[in-house]
């Protein structure tokens, strides 16, 4: 890893579908160390700017860095330094959470003889040891979200990028989460998307605002005195345009 300040950087990133403008001229450089929600109305560009940061998806133009590697000409290097859990977490429910986490072990070029103490490590953080001989369709929601977090530290990443970790969780699995993430913003610098104000204010240290594919702005909520409610509906506030915008 590059010894470089940020975490992340994007630079003028635009990407352009047919008849739609989903990211336009976005700009960022998130710090090491820190815990960034991204935020924006349905349409505003959040999956097509996480999908970008990962390098799931090409942008068409403007640059992305990880810890100093170029997203696209360094895929290799860039791609060790991120742990990424979609939306919907990737499990073979057929697996147990500690076959599925060998499995993406070995996917990600761990050692063999590393990787036991890998998931003995990540189960432990997340607090899935005591599930790891079960079947995954046999679990709760709650653990298969821990399990989807576990697989996202393997290989120890810098930079954690979490798509709606809490969607469809009941009020206690959500605390428990939250309390991870906020642990885990102590070693990583954590990125995650949500709809729910909350839950950034709770946990996070920056919220990044997108607005219509735009970067309308980037608010340190130790430091802001304003309401992030109403600040958030200010910025978003729809505007007359012909292009249309994709989440």
């Amino acid at each position: 890893m590059q010894d470089v300040p940020y975490a992340i950087e994007m630079v003028n990133i635009t990407k352009r579908f047919p008849g739609i403008i989903a990211n336009d001229n976005v700009t960022l450089q998130l710090k090491k160390g820190e815990i960034h929600a991204l935020l924006g109305e349905n349409g505003a560009g959040k999956s097509t700017t996480m999908n970008i940061m990962t390098g799931c998806l090409a942008a068409t133009s403007g640059e992305v860095v990880i810890g100093g590697y170029d997203i696209f000409q360094d895929a290799a290097q860039a791609k060790k330094l991120i742990g990424y859990l979609p939306e919907q977490p990737p499990l073979y429910l057929d697996r147990t959470p500690k076959e599925y986490l060998r499995f993406v072990a070995r996917a990600k070029g761990i050692p063999e003889k590393r990787i036991p103490g890998e998931l003995n490590r990540v189960m432990t953080v997340t607090g899935t040891l005591d599930v790891a001989d079960r079947l995954m369709k046999n679990l709760s929601k709650g653990y298969r979200q821990r399990v989807g977090v576990a697989q996202a530290l393997l290989g120890s990443p810098q930079l954690i990028i979490l798509d709606e970790p809490t969607v469809g969780l009941d009020p206690a699995q959500v605390i428990e989460l939250r309390r991870l993430i906020r642990e885990l913003g102590r070693t990583h610098t954590v990125i995650l998307s949500s709809h729910i104000l909350s839950e950034v204010k709770a946990v996070c240290d920056k919220a990044l605002i997108l607005s219509q594919g735009h970067l309308a702005a980037v608010v340190d909520l130790a430091a802001e005195e304003r309401d992030l409610e109403e600040l958030f509906l200010e910025l978003t506030a729809p505007e007359e345009t012909s292009d249309k915008k994709e989440d």
